[in-house]
This record gives C-alpha cells, structure tokens and sequence, in this order.
C-alpha cells in the first residue's frame, strides 16, 4: 500500500483512538516536568512554559493547513507525513542539550494535532452525519481519559526514568502509530483534486456559507467554556474554598467527568435524535446548570457543591453537543471535511485563548465565583443562540424541500 493509497480502506477504530489521543497527551503530559526542563537546560521556568504556549498556538495554524491539504491530496498522506514529524521531533527532544533546539523540536511536535483533524474527517467520510456524530463522540471519551491520565503518567515517568524519557515514549508512540497506518489507513476520501487555486476557491466558498458558521459558533462557546472553566478553577477552589492542590485537581475533574458521560450520551442517542436536536439539548443542559448555580450562588453566597455540580452539567453539555457539531459542520461541504476539521479546530483554540484571557483579566478575589459562573454563562447563551439558530435553518430547509 503506498502513501497515496487509492483504496477507500477505513481504518480500525482503535487506530481512530490512538490518533485522536496522541495530540492531548503530547500537549499536557510535560506539565509535571517543566520545572525540571528549565532547571537542567538552564531557562527560567516562564520560558520553558513556552513548550505549552508556542505548542497550542501553532497547533491553530498547523490544523488550517492541513485540513484543505487533505481534502487535495487525501487524509492518508497528511497522516503518514504528520506521524513521521512527530516520531522525529520527539526524538530531537529527547537528545536537545539546549532550550533551543528543545523548542524548535516541541513545536515540530504540533504536527500531531494534523491526526485529531483527520480522524474527524476519516468518521465523516465513512459515515452518515448522525452516525458519524455517534462514533465521534465514542472517540471524544478518548479525547476526555488522555488530558486526565497524561499528567499522571508524565509526573511517574520522570519520576523513574526523568523527563527525556517523557520524549522518548513519544517517539516509540509515534513510530508505533505510523507502523499501523501504513498497513491499516486506506484512502477514505474523494480527492478534490484541481490544483491549490481549486482548494482556496472551495475555500472561500466554505467561509460563506451560514450554516458552517453556526456550527462554527456553537463549537467555539460551547468548547470555549472549558478554557474558562480551566482559567477561573483554581482560584475559585482554591482561594475561595480553600482546597489543597490535590483536592483542586480533583475539582478541576469535574467538567471532564461531566465531558465523559455526555460523549457516550452521544455515543447512544445521535443516530436516534438527529445530530441539531443533539446539540440544542446539549446547550440546554449546560446553560441550565450554570444558570442555576449562578442564581444559588446570588442569593446563598458560594458553595462548593453547588459550583462544581453546575459545571459537571456544562461537561455534559458540551460532551452532547461537540460529537454532534463536528458532524454537522463537515455535513455542510462533505467533499471539505478535512478543511472544516482544521478550520473549525483553529477557530476553537483560538476563542479558547481569548476566553481564557478575559476570564483572568475579569476574575477579582473578592467576587471570583460569581464572576466566573456568568462568564461562563455568556458563553454558554451565545452557544445555545448558535444552536437555536441552526435549528430553525434546518427546519425551514426541510419545509422548503417539502413544498
């Protein structure tokens, strides 16, 4: 089978899994040994942070491109290419001897973010919308257990072995994966072909149409309350209820517990209830329970039960409604599903920054919990608004057909 294989192959889900996994786990399982990578190769630890921060803000970039190159030249070639980067700057990583080239390779690892976009697209190529929906919402439950064991994992390796063997782990993982697709990664989508005039003229047209900037919208709020969450937590846990650091972490775990139950809630019902229905009940459930948390908190004064009861709920909201949405925006344009994956990727580490930032520029000490729930509440209106609105479009669409 060779790189531009022609066979529309579908791969096994469990090569899904590893895919979509891959990408948090190489995000967030250095988080424990930062300290150590500064100290050994003589940064200060706000420098070596930047193995965090440049990663996820070129991940943005990486994912706009390489979502039209699959839809050009096929999601096999920008999976193979995407593994073999990976395998390489892992291993450049694990022998820098300075912060330099250690960064320069870090960021090289962001090629693996390519793999999150095209498992997107691969479900969505092989599957009709609502039974895509359902499948990706059994891979998001992936995209929820790795951001939650990967720092566990990552603190008791450098633990036993130190921190390069974090790196090294990563490059076995992607040498591993990349022996897989090979064999088992088929051609699964419709080559637009046409030359790169043709893709950025479907581009643009894309970047027009309504409906993907619905989807789009209720992607980038209802993910964007996990930034928030993240950013405004360990001040509220922390210096509100005056939790330990452990007892924070597990606070934190909330939203992704919440996150858990309803991707498999998509996982049961998309193909039954519809892939809009999904994510309006999605947005209702999670604009509900900050609702009710925000006017508890209004009227009684911060509770801990309370607060992190009500963002167990915008976990189970967004775990309905991110399957479902991923679905419907590629349902737009199938023959740019790889374009949507990457374009609506960026668009929600993008809105995820910027949220994150104004969260912590918003939050005081004296009213953090109060201020956090209502801005997690906008995002969540505004989410639910996007959602409604798709609602209405597809409903009127469907009697317009009908007449």
């Amino acid at each position: 089978m060779s790189i531009h294989s022609p066979a529309r192959t579908p791969p096994r889900f469990w090569t899904l899994v590893g895919l979509t996994a891959l990408a948090p786990l190489t995000l967030n399982m250095i988080l424990p040994s930062l300290p150590a990578i500064a100290e050994e190769l003589g940064v200060s630890y706000a420098t070596a942070n930047l193995a965090l921060a440049g990663y996820l803000g070129l991940t943005a970039l990486i994912q706009i491109i390489a979502g039209p190159l699959s839809d050009r030249f096929g999601r096999r070639p920008v999976v193979l290419v995407a593994l073999a980067v990976f395998t390489l700057a892992s291993a450049l990583c694990y022998l820098a001897d300075s912060f330099p080239l250690f960064l320069a390779a870090r960021l090289m690892q962001g090629a693996i973010i390519s793999c999150f976009a095209m498992t997107l697209a691969i479900t969505r190529d092989t599957h009709a919308r609502e039974e895509a929906a359902a499948r990706i919402g059994l891979l998001s439950m992936s995209m929820a257990i790795a951001p939650m064991l990967g720092p566990m994992v990552g603190g008791v390796i450098e633990a036993a072995f130190g921190w390069r063997a974090i790196f090294l782990g990563y490059g076995l993982a992607g040498a591993g994966l990349l022996a897989i697709c090979w064999h088992d990664l088929g051609e699964t989508a419709a080559r637009n072909g046409g030359g790169f005039r043709a893709m950025a003229d479907a581009f643009r047209r894309l970047l027009r149409l309504p409906r993907f900037w619905g989807f789009a919208v209720t992607m980038m709020f209802s993910t964007g309350t996990f930034f928030i969450f993240l950013a405004g937590a360990p001040l509220v846990a922390g210096q509100v209820f005056g939790l330990t650091p452990a007892m924070v972490g597990l606070a934190v775990g909330s939203i992704t517990l919440g996150f858990l139950m309803g991707s498999f809630l998509s996982a049961r019902l998309s193909v039954r209830a519809g892939v809009t229905r999904m994510m309006l009940a999605g947005r209702i459930v999670a604009t509900s329970g900050v609702a009710a948390g925000l006017v508890l908190t209004l009227a009684l004064g911060p509770a801990l039960p309370v607060v992190f009861v009500a963002t167990l709920f915008v976990g189970i909201g967004n775990g309905v409604t991110m399957p479902n949405s991923h679905a419907g925006a590629m349902s737009v344009a199938p023959e740019l599903a790889g374009s949507i994956a990457g374009i609506t990727g960026s668009l929600t580490v993008a809105a995820g920054g910027a949220l994150s930032w104004l969260t912590g520029a918003l939050m005081t000490p004296a009213h953090a919990t109060e201020i956090w729930l209502a801005i997690l509440l906008a995002a969540c209106l505004i989410g639910l608004g996007a959602a409604s609105w798709l609602g209405q479009a597809e409903k009127k669409a469907a009697r317009e057909g009908a007449a």
